[in-house]
């Protein structure tokens, strides 16, 4: 990616680029280490709530992320980690070996065509990925087509390659009430749930199991809210805590 496509500190010019594999190849070629929506110990005891250590587990959109070699030491040791960058792949593939958790896997995978058979995972799990795609999303009451489709195509690829019961995990800081259309498409049968984690602003903990969700369920029903969660409506997401893509993922590059 050309230089003066970034700004000084390495964040895109214009949103659309985190859409770009060079951008995440050249970032991740310099970048050591990245946490979207807080580290591992803010949401941990969800995890150790929803995924059990006999689970296989699949993570997609990786990235520089240490979630998956946390996820290791707390005995979850069925992992394939994917992304899209094959220089991510390459380096959290030699941290993991360095470390001896030679049971997790890193593969180079497109979310929206995942190459694994239907049902081969227990869980599948994402932090920031899916919010990448709606980063050029317009009204995020009116996504444009494109947004539709891609987000629509990775969570029916998701959802393939879940067993019969599995849960997809996203953890993200889109508001329920833009989520549920998504998740509630058309041949996707599970069932929106989720808690919250954070400080100043609160991200999701999304979990949707396979095969849960009632036919009778429609859009037009109240949202299921969850024991303890605080849900938040601060579009511009002031305080999000480091990269600032999101602060304006709903607007156009040149407002």
């Amino acid at each position: 990616m050309a230089e003066d496509a970034r700004k000084d500190d390495g964040l895109p010019l214009h949103t659309a680029l985190y859409l770009e594999p060079t951008y995440w190849n050249d970032r991740f070629t310099k970048e050591d280490h990245y946490e979207w929506f807080k580290d591992y110990t803010h949401f941990r005891h969800l995890i150790l709530a929803n995924v059990k250590p006999t689970d296989k587990v699949l993570e997609v959109g990786c990235g520089n992320s240490q979630m998956g070699m946390e996820m290791y030491k707390d005995g979850i040791t069925q992992i394939i980690r994917t992304d899209l960058s094959p220089v991510a792949v390459k380096r959290m593939e030699e941290k993991s070996d360095a470390l001896g958790y030679k049971e997790i896997r890193h593969q180079v995978a497109d979310m929206l065509n995942l190459p694994y058979e239907d049902g081969t995972f227990d869980v599948v799990i994402e932090k920031g990925t899916v919010d990448v795609l709606f980063v050029d999303s317009g009204d995020p009451w009116n996504p444009s087509p494109d947004v539709v489709s891609r987000v629509e195509g990775m969570l029916k690829e998701t959802h393939r390659v879940l067993t019969s019961d599995g849960i997809f995990i996203s953890i993200a800081f889109g508001q329920p009430h833009f989520r549920r259309p998504f998740f509630e498409v058309k041949g996707l049968t599970w069932t929106m749930k989720w808690d919250t984690f954070g400080d100043s602003f609160h991200y999701f903990f999304y979990k949707l199991r396979k095969g849960t969700k009632d036919e009778k369920q429609g859009p037009s029903d109240p949202l299921p809210l969850q024991e303890n969660s605080k849900v938040t409506f601060n579009l511009e997401h002031e305080y999000m805590d480091n990269e600032d893509y999101l602060l304006h993922s709903t607007l156009a590059d040149d407002e």
